[in-house]
């Protein structure tokens, strides 16, 4: 297989499509990024990259602390919409009639048609330039109870989760494995 060599870009895909939520109960937005992931473990720490030119920026940088809510295939509208339309216009809760809850750690709310709500506190902010980057601890993981199984773990399977894939939202794809399953021991049938 060859390979063509093109300049630097982003194009490093899937990636999650999610709907960050900031502000208050009383004044809030709704920003969607795909600029977002793990970044450690212990303590649990996220990022979320913004341009300094979204409305949402310096509510964040402000406040310390946002939302990470999921999407879902349900929600792939409204997170699209999110994305292009500006909260300093629009009351995006309102017009993509969706629930604002009470989050238990941060005083932005999280979005109740999201299967997970991810409570954040920034700890950091790089400059890194189209984008800063805002490094946050996890206060709080919120899970719908509809995907939790009688033994207390959540089905992601279950979701129906969207990703950005270079321009466009997909919904994701049944499993094809899991980690370490390819070194996996096989079992010995008694």
């Amino acid at each position: 297989m060859a390979k063509e060599t093109w300049k630097a870009g982003t194009f490093l895909y899937p990636l999650p499509a999610v709907m960050v939520s900031c502000g208050t109960m009383e004044k809030s937005n709704i920003l969607t990024v795909a600029w977002t992931g793990i970044i450690n473990t212990n303590p649990a720490m996220v990022y979320i990259s913004v341009r300094p030119t979204r409305y949402s920026y310096n509510i964040i940088k402000e406040s310390k602390e946002f939302v990470i809510n999921l999407t879902t295939k349900r929600l792939a509208r409204a997170t699209d919409w999110c994305g292009v339309k500006t909260g300093a216009k629009v009351d995006k809760f309102k017009e993509m009639h969706l629930t604002k809850e009470k989050a238990k750690f941060v005083k932005c709310p999280m979005i109740k048609e999201s299967p997970v709500s991810v409570e954040c506190k920034v700890k950091e902010i790089k400059e890194l330039g189209s984008h800063h980057m805002f490094i946050a601890e996890v206060m709080a993981i919120n899970a719908d109870k509809q995907y939790i199984d009688e033994k207390g773990a959540f089905d992601i399977s279950k979701c129906d989760l969207i990703a950005y894939l270079n321009g466009h939202y997909y919904s994701m794809g049944k499993k094809v494995g899991k980690f370490g399953f390819s070194v996996q021991k096989k079992k010995k049938k008694k």
